[in-house]
């Protein structure tokens, strides 16, 4: 790199640029991947992006809070057990950090719902009790993760949501 010239940078900066000009795309065919996620539930977790979103939408939220329910379960292709981790982190250049917080402690949130009925404590969310995204992040689940694997549910197409995308992933914020 010591030897690159600033013709040679220039070039780098370029593809950079197409790197980042095609970065909703690439992010919108890594969510679509999540239809053959096997995962047990009625709906596929494509589905269920899909369904989270469309409730967050319906009720009003914002286009960040959007699009971070609508990719919050982006990471289960690649990292299964740590998957709100990696969307946090693609998220983290673009929303706030109250968001990336919420996104990257939803599944400690959502066990909430249903561990008990696993025999295991549903309450490992208290040890974030006080926490100033806490409320938000239980409300997260409550309203619209937890609930979101309804077959009967009328999902917005992914189209709809690519625009919101778009928007967000164009400019760090």
């Amino acid at each position: 790199m010591k030897d690159a010239t600033p013709e040679d940078w220039e070039i780098i900066r370029e593809y950079d640029k197409l790197l980042d000009d095609g970065l909703a795309e690439r992010v919108l065919d890594h969510l679509r991947l999540l239809q053959w996620i096997p995962n047990g539930h009625p709906i596929s977790q494509y589905e269920h992006s899909l369904q989270t979103a469309t409730r967050a939408f319906r009720d009003g939220r914002d286009e960040d809070y959007v699009v971070c329910a609508l990719l919050h379960d982006i990471g289960d292709i690649l990292s299964p057990h740590d998957h709100a981790r990696l969307a946090s982190t693609m998220l983290k250049p673009f929303v706030s950090e109250a968001l990336c917080w919420m996104v990257e402690k939803h599944p400690i949130f959502q066990s909430y719902h249903y561990y008990e009925t696993l025999g295991l404590d549903p309450n490992g969310r208290d040890a974030f009790r006080g926490h100033p995204y806490f409320d938000m992040t239980a409300e997260f689940c409550e309203l619209y993760d937890q609930c979101s694997f309804d077959p009967a549910y009328d999902n917005l197409p992914l189209e709809f949501f690519a625009p919101m995308v778009q928007r967000i992933m164009k400019k760090p914020v």
